[in-house]
């Protein structure tokens, strides 16, 4: 399915469901939480933590979504600029130009949650419109997925493809470089809300 197809629901919504509480219910020392709104929360299979289980009255996205967690890492946009940055530049399909895109890997991302790089997990990315993808760590870093929070020098707002899009370079990749532009990015939440981290 093509991404300029889905119905994007969560301007409806607003950003109450993207907040969340502070405090953590994870026995070790939890990570410090963000001071800002969180745009990103990861869940499920975590070593690290700042943030307690999912609470019904505020994280109304993810409970709409039928999301659950005991305990989760939340980031602000603060936390995923700290980060160290890639820049990919694929060609996208809703202009067939390329564009400049910026920000972390996505392993570095989970890794802020205690996840390391190699991990035998699945990963569900969650986009606000509940646009959700499967992938394995393994794909992740053989596609050197980012968390892209720039394009084209510019921040990705809410409304547009961001705050966050999970995305690969397919200009390169030889998995996708071949197919029509449109069919290359069906792995590429954009705005990236929640990962879910589950065992393999």
């Amino acid at each position: 399915m093509s991404m300029n197809k889905r119905n994007f629901v969560a301007a409806g919504m607003g950003l109450a469901g993207l907040w969340t509480a502070a405090g953590s219910s994870h026995a070790a020392t939890p990570a410090k939480a963000p001071s800002g709104p969180t745009l990103l929360t990861i869940s499920g299979a975590i070593t690290q933590s700042n943030r307690g289980a999912l609470d019904t009255t505020i994280d109304q996205m993810m409970g709409k979504h039928g999301i659950q967690f005991d305990k989760a890492f939340a980031l602000d946009a603060a936390a995923l600029a700290r980060m160290p940055a890639v820049t990919i530049k694929p060609t996208l399909e809703y202009d067939s130009k390329p564009h400049t895109l910026k920000g972390p890997l996505l392993t570095t991302v989970l890794a802020a949650a205690g996840v390391a790089a190699g991990s035998p997990v699945q990963l569900g990315l969650r986009a606000v419109d509940g646009y959700n993808v499967n992938i394995s760590m393994a794909d992740v870093q053989a596609y050197r997925m980012i968390v892209a929070t720039h394009i084209d020098g510019q921040p990705m707002g809410l409304g547009g493809l961001g705050p966050q899009w999970a995305v690969y370079d397919a200009d390169v990749l030889p998995a996708f470089k071949d197919k029509p532009v449109k069919e290359r990015f069906g792995l590429c939440p954009w705005g990236l809300y929640h990962i879910e981290v589950k065992k393999a």
